[in-house]
């Protein structure tokens, strides 16, 4: 009877040594920023780094965007060797460079280049989040401003995505100057008759959102991104009143009228094909 009552020990979990811990490869797992579910980072990259459980669309890194909407090798890079010097010889700028530098292994916050979609070709911008904040410095606006040009020159339309923290504090007003210079292009490559289109992503905020991110002939972005140019503190504590809880989503926006859809990421590539093919000569 005694054994009965005193045989069965209670059981505690126990806590992994540091052994075990080191054990577990870096990077195997992954959190979703929006339902906290962890998942194999596996799961994640075969989803395009959408969440299978609440659909949050976390950053793609540029060449990632890249490869889920080119024709396999048919994106050919413009302008890499533009990088960011330090004009205002801002503290420590250079080494900051550096170092997103060998972490994303770009040379600079966007890729810019062309490629075939669905075997259509167009000139292509995609900024990377992973890089500075995706920050708008003079490199960014003049690799921007030549892919716009190149695609004027070449007769084929051009497809922008963008992530953006708004223009890069360590560069001035030559930060501020891009949006001015982007916008120009945009308007000679459309008095020319080219076809223009911007994708938003999760942020596209500040001087990006204000230039070249709002001024596509289409302007779609991904669910659930930020967009807009001031941050919501700030707006509030200049209007002194709380603003909605969905402001500055991209579902706000379409609600507003200031984008024309909002698109799942699995959807993009076939939505950009549909469109380049209803803008080709003779498309219907």
């Amino acid at each position: 009877m005694l054994k009965d009552i005193f045989g069965k020990r209670r059981r505690y979990a126990s806590i992994p040594s540091e052994q075990g811990k080191m054990d577990v490869p870096e990077g195997l797992m992954q959190k979703c920023k929006g339902c906290n579910k962890i998942f194999y980072t596996k799961e994640v990259k075969k989803s395009q780094h959408v969440c299978t459980n609440c659909g949050y669309h976390h950053p793609l890194a540029a060449w990632e965007r890249i490869d889920s909407l080119f024709d396999e090798d048919t994106f050919m890079e413009w302008d890499a060797g533009i990088t960011s010097a330090n004009p205002l010889n801002f503290p420590d700028y250079i080494e900051k460079l550096e170092k997103d530098q060998q972490k994303t292994g770009l040379n600079e916050g966007v890729v810019t280049g062309k490629g075939l979609i669905d075997s259509q070709p167009t000139a292509f911008a995609v900024m990377d989040s992973n890089f500075r904040m995706g920050s708008m410095g003079s490199a960014i606006g003049e690799k921007i401003a030549r892919a716009i040009e190149n695609a004027r020159k070449e007769a084929i339309p051009f497809i922008i995505f963008s992530a953006s923290g708004g223009a890069r504090m360590q560069e001035g007003v030559l930060s501020l100057m891009q949006m001015a210079k982007t916008s120009i292009a945009i308007k000679r490559f459309s008095d020319a008759g080219g076809l223009m289109i911007s994708v938003m992503t999760h942020p596209t905020t500040g001087g990006v959102s204000a230039s070249f991110a709002s001024i596509g002939d289409y302007n779609f972005a991904e669910p659930g991104a930020l967009i807009g140019f001031a941050g919501r503190r700030i707006i509030e504590q200049t209007i002194r009143e709380k603003l909605p809880q969905d402001f500055q989503t991209a579902e706000f926006q379409l609600k507003h009228g200031q984008l024309d859809k909002v698109i799942h990421r699995k959807d993009m590539r076939n939505t950009l094909s549909q469109l380049l093919k209803l803008h080709q000569k003779g498309g219907e």
